[in-house]
């Protein structure tokens, strides 16, 4: 179960304000983004960073530091700037994690990782080498063969943030007669083990992300979310060639082409597709998750089309168009089943998808 978050979550309208407390079961940094009333497919969730690991003047630093920051400055220059007024690392990268938390990279990861699943048929367990999901990302080698330390850098955080940061969610509960509700806690990931080629070399995978600029040469991790090959729960078959290289520099065209795909996967496990192709979701619920928040709304409009013709592109989408409504617009896609499927179709998960000939997708 994945769902791509807003790399600028202040001006979503669901977004609450991060809030910081303890009480006698730990203490914590979280945010709550709310569900759409209007919209049943939507549930709240509630992303938090356990914090009981933090000393005591750590714990003051960090409530100072909260007690200081304008969230409206930082939706008008831009998360990252604002943060980088924090001068202890540690909780300027714990801000940055949660506020940009399953950004379109971390999704990327979480992709990869699943398909890694798939290959190697070990459940939700699965061993990768760094240097390979940082090739899978699209990023460029340097001349000796590895990849700049920046990039490197940026992964073991990215993997430590999909580590640490809990998922709270509630799920309905029928007792007889009553409607109650399963509270759910769980992390993208979990870190199980991790590698390092040369030793002695000092590597410690939290000071790593909170720190310094280092990664691990491999990582075993454990899905918290991988449903496996019972097909007890709600899942989307992705093909096995799904793109998940990122854009280099500041282009964000592949971004919103991620962030769509993912979007109407997580819509296909909650409605039921038209003739086992058709989806209906109203364009404002897809401007709003694709960040697309501005006041400029021809813009808007330019950059969801021309998001939807790369799915079209790249096999996705077989087509997309308008349903006028009394009230809101709607748009309708007709997906391609061989590049997104549901499990309701009954197919195992651990098996990449293939055409009518049994060939894999490319």
């Amino acid at each position: 179960m994945v769902a791509s978050s807003s790399l600028d979550p202040l001006r979503n309208p669901d977004v609450q304000d991060p809030v910081l407390w303890s009480d006698e079961d730990g203490r914590y940094l979280e945010m709550r983004v709310d569900a759409d009333p209007l919209d049943p497919t939507e549930i709240a969730v509630t992303r938090r960073i356990p914090l009981d690991s933090l000393k005591a003047e750590e714990w003051a630093e960090l409530k100072c530091q909260y007690d200081q920051l304008n969230l409206k400055s930082y939706t008008e220059q831009g998360i990252a700037q604002g943060l980088e007024k924090i001068k202890d690392r540690r909780i300027q990268r714990m801000f940055l994690a949660l506020f940009t938390f399953l950004n379109p990279r971390q999704v990327g990861i979480v992709l990869f990782l699943y398909r890694e699943a798939a290959h190697q048929g070990t459940g939700p367990e699965v061993y990768f080498r760094s240097n390979d999901l940082l090739a899978s990302l699209g990023y460029s080698r340097t001349r000796d063969g590895g990849f700049p330390s920046k990039l490197r850098s940026q992964l073991n955080r990215d993997l430590v943030a999909l580590h640490r940061t809990e998922l709270v969610f509630a799920r309905s509960l029928k007792r007889g007669n009553k409607v109650g509700a399963d509270v759910v806690v769980k992390s993208i990931l979990r870190i199980k083990r991790y590698q390092i080629d040369n030793v002695p070399r000092d590597f410690d995978l939290m000071k790593a992300a909170d720190y310094t600029y280092e990664l691990a040469d491999a990582y075993t991790v454990n899905l918290e979310f991988f449903e496996g090959p019972g097909r007890t729960g709600d899942y989307v078959l992705f093909a096995d060639s799904i793109g998940i290289k990122q854009s280099l520099g500041n282009g964000t065209k592949s971004d919103y082409r991620l962030k769509l795909i993912v979007y109407l996967a997580s819509r296909m496990k909650w409605d039921a597709l038209r003739d086992g192709q058709y989806l209906v979701v109203s364009r404002h619920y897809l401007l709003k998750n694709l960040d697309l928040l501005g006041s400029n709304s021809t813009r808007n409009t330019d950059i969801f089309w021309r998001t939807v013709d790369q799915l079209k592109t790249g096999g996705y989408l077989l087509d997309a168009k308008e349903l006028p409504g009394k009230k809101n617009v709607s748009i309708e896609f007709q997906i391609n089943p061989l590049k997104l499927r549901n499990h309701e179709q009954d197919m195992p998960l651990t098996t990449p998808l293939t055409d009518e000939e049994g060939q894999p997708i490319d």
